[in-house]
């Protein structure tokens, strides 16, 4: 469970406030879904998805993301994994609708390029506050159809990803695979309860992890009493039914915290 010396051998500006860190190591049996612990040396170590097998994409949000965001090509950070239960892969000729929010495109790419190599058909809804912010448009696009939501309307429809999701027949795909801000996957979850597909569907979870391998409990979720880092942190709709999705997560001393 020793961290592995990653060294840094690009960086990509993906928006102002997210890049992508690729780094001298191929995860070659990672899960689509599946995170990895980063060792950010003297500030902390944090639980990030993997947007390919050799990089992660970063979202600058606090102290050891800022951090990340000090370092150029060349130098390192720790990492452990690939941890945790990835995106059930399609059969061949299954319909999959993937739904990305913001970052929650980094850990769905590599699903919707892993579901099309399977022989899936591979549809997109992405959405972001901007067309400056969205997230690897163009790797999607080479599998297939994408719908584009923007807040502010600068791409696509002026709205959520919500509202390019009521317009469409749920009922036609056979999974859906969903990750984003949590009060988006909240919304996501009670339109696909509403509609009676919620069995075709995963969420994936962001918690404030401690060990990553399942043994503290500190990412425990309620009611279910399940382990994000282990059970999940891709979850399927039905197990995330009366949960605290979209309600609340805890922070390091374990206290609620409303979403």
């Amino acid at each position: 469970m020793l961290p592995l010396n990653a060294t840094i051998t690009q960086i990509t500006e993906e928006s102002p406030l997210v890049r992508t860190f690729f780094f001298d190591h191929r995860f070659e049996d990672m899960e689509p879904g599946q995170f990895v612990m980063v060792w950010v040396r003297g500030v902390d170590e944090v639980p990030m998805g993997l947007s390919r097998n050799n990089s992660i994409t970063v979202q600058k949000v606090g102290e050891a993301t800022s951090k990340l965001f000090e370092l150029k090509e060349g130098d390192s950070f720790g990492l452990r994994g690939p941890f945790g239960k990835g995106f059930t892969l399609p059969a061949r000729d299954e319909k999959v609708l993937v739904i990305a929010g913001g970052v929650g495109a980094a850990p769905l790419s590599p699903y919707a390029e892993a579901a099309s190599a399977a022989g899936a058909e591979v549809h997109t809804i992405l959405g972001a506050r901007s067309a400056g912010d969205l997230l690897f448009e163009g790797r999607f696009e080479v599998l297939g159809k994408v719908y584009v939501s923007t807040d502010d309307g600068s791409k696509g429809v002026k709205g959520f990803v919500t509202d390019v999701l009521k317009s469409l027949d749920v009922a036609a795909y056979d999974r859906i695979a969903v990750c984003g801000p949590e009060i988006m996957m909240a919304s996501v979850f009670r339109l696909l309860e509403e509609r009676k597909v919620l069995e075709k569907a995963e969420f994936s979870l962001h918690r404030y992890f401690k060990c990553g391998i399942g043994v503290c409990g500190a990412c425990c979720i309620d009611l279910s009493g399940l382990r994000v880092c282990k059970d999940g942190p891709v979850f399927s709709g039905v197990q995330l039914l009366c949960s605290e999705l979209g309600k609340y997560s805890r922070d390091a001393s374990g206290r609620r915290v409303k979403i």
